[in-house]
């Protein structure tokens, strides 16, 4: 994202230009008693005209540390259980800046959602802000660098409002007179076609696209630059390659919610082994780096994200028993978490069912209904029918993997075996074991992003007049990282030596 330009900002911050529905002017809910949306501290003072000066000043590190640490540590301090001071009462702070308190009404609405229950005209707000801070983007004169960190932050709170907003919506047994009269009026707030439009128009206007294919090519180097074009253009959060290192890589979230996200779409596209592969890289990397992200405010998020994909990680190897493609160490942190767990998954029986559901549900993302409620009696909530239908489909999935539990048993000893013995060995005729073969055969193979047909099995067959031939698939051994991990475990035993020497 680019901003605005100071210079021609208009002069005052109108809040009912910048709302054209009048929602509320985003005051917190009227039984918090104890809080005066009125009243700035000093700190508050200091803090937000000091940020303002370093974005007029496009000081990117200074705003960054601003962003990440003082919002963080305020917030913590002195509005733990209550909204930031009002837009209104900062806004004389800052020349009554326009895009500023834009700016500063994005992160105030973030840390209402964060810390408290939005209202529904609180919700309708933060649309609305959005919708005139991306206007800003998309139509204004743009002029303003900000951190890659803040931009992340933005457009995934963005997704998030707009998912919490949904299923808010979708609730609609126990909403009051009050509240649906509000919706039929702002049917528009988080439509899902505004929040697409919106999305998109942010992509073309970045041009991103195109200064990716230039980066691959060696004719530019985006992130040389922490994702900015200084000499103009804009900056916002844009599509990437997931098989190419760039700038989404460089915050942490943006990384991780990649992957979680991509891995988590292979996953139900059967596509078990790049999903197996994806995992494991992103957990090794976590498990690597946490350490430097303990202060960080991201560091729940991060520690969620990765509990959710061990499990989608034990569900991809208890589906596609591809254990030769996960590190190590990996593996180790994965066995602790669910070793018992993956071993009565295999079995296919009600309890392993029950562990399938309760993975499932612990780590999939949070489906959404985008369509509008009916407003006809009797209001029921549908809040939950998306969650249903997947997990539905994920469920009959894993059902038919239970045809396949003996065949891959049975492939494992032999490197060879006819239809009719092994018919036998199954107690099933002829005819019915050509059809699990098939089965297991299309169960195994799925199609790749370039439209290919890809094998998930680490145990494949061909046959050939009645006759099995087994093929098992042999992953090219890892040396590089064992040694590694021996020489840093010897490393510590000589630091450790040396320590014990000095004493």
């Amino acid at each position: 994202m680019a901003a605005y330009d100071y210079e021609d900002a208009p002069g005052t911050y109108d809040e009912t230009s910048a709302t054209q529905r009048q929602a509320s002017s985003g005051a917190p809910p009227s039984q918090d008693l104890g809080y005066d949306p009125n009243f700035v501290p000093d700190s508050v003072k200091s803090f937000v005209v000091h940020l303002y000066r370093h974005i007029r000043e496009k000081n990117v590190y200074e705003i960054h540390q601003m962003y990440e640490t003082s919002f963080q540590t305020l917030s913590e301090r002195l509005f733990k259980d209550t909204p930031w001071p009002s837009v209104d009462a900062v806004a004389h702070y800052v020349d009554n800046d326009h895009v500023f308190c834009l700016l500063y009404r994005e992160m105030w609405f973030r840390h209402l959602y964060a810390r408290l229950s939005p209202t529904l005209k609180q919700r309708i707000d933060s649309w609305d802000n959005y919708c005139s801070l991306f206007q800003v983007v998309l139509h204004g004169v743009v002029n303003m660098q900000l951190p890659n960190q803040w931009l992340w932050d933005m457009v995934d709170e963005f997704v998030y409002q707009f998912q919490s907003f949904c299923q808010y919506r979708a609730k609609m047994k126990n909403k009051t007179e009050q509240e649906i009269a509000l919706l039929r009026q702002f049917d528009q707030a988080w439509n899902v076609y505004g929040v697409l439009n919106f999305l998109q128009a942010l992509v073309e206007k970045s041009m991103i696209i195109q200064i990716l294919e230039h980066e691959k090519e060696g004719l530019e180097q985006f992130t040389a630059t922490d994702g900015y074009d200084y000499n103009g253009g804009s900056n916002v959060l844009k599509p990437i390659d997931i098989t190419q290192q760039g700038v989404y890589t460089t915050v942490i979230g943006s990384h991780i919610s990649t992957i979680y996200h991509y891995g988590f779409a292979n996953l139900m596209l059967r596509r078990y082994v790049e999903a197996i592969r994806e995992f494991n890289k992103i957990l090794l990397y976590i498990y690597k780096t946490k350490q430097y992200h303990q202060k960080s405010p991201q560091y729940e998020q991060i520690l969620k994200k990765n509990e959710q994909m061990y499990a989608l990680l034990a569900i991809s190897l208890s589906l596609c028993p591809q254990v030769k493609l996960v590190e190590e160490t990996v593996n180790s942190q994965l066995r602790e978490k669910y070793g018992e767990k993956m071993i009565r998954m295999q079995r296919y029986d009600d309890e392993a069912f029950a562990i399938y559901d309760e993975l499932f549900s612990y780590a999939c993302p949070k489906f959404i209904t985008p369509s509008p409620p009916s407003f006809e009696e009797p209001l029921v909530n549908y809040n939950q029918d998306a969650y249903r239908l997947q997990l539905k489909l994920f469920l009959y999935e894993v059902k038919q993997q239970q045809l396949l539990s003996g065949i891959r048993t049975f492939l494992k000893v032999y490197s060879s075996i006819s239809l009719a013995k092994l018919a036998s060995y199954m107690e099933v005729d002829e005819s019915k074991l050509r059809t699990i073969l098939l089965t297991y055969k299309h169960k195994t193979h799925a199609v790749d992003t370039d439209g290919k047909i890809i094998s998930n099995a680490d145990v494949d067959f061909y046959i050939d007049d009645d006759l099995i031939y087994v093929v098992e698939s042999k992953p090219a051994k890892r040396y590089g990282d064992y040694f590694l991990r021996q020489i840093v475990k010897l490393e510590g035993v000589i630091n450790d030596m040396d320590r014990v020497k000095l004493d």
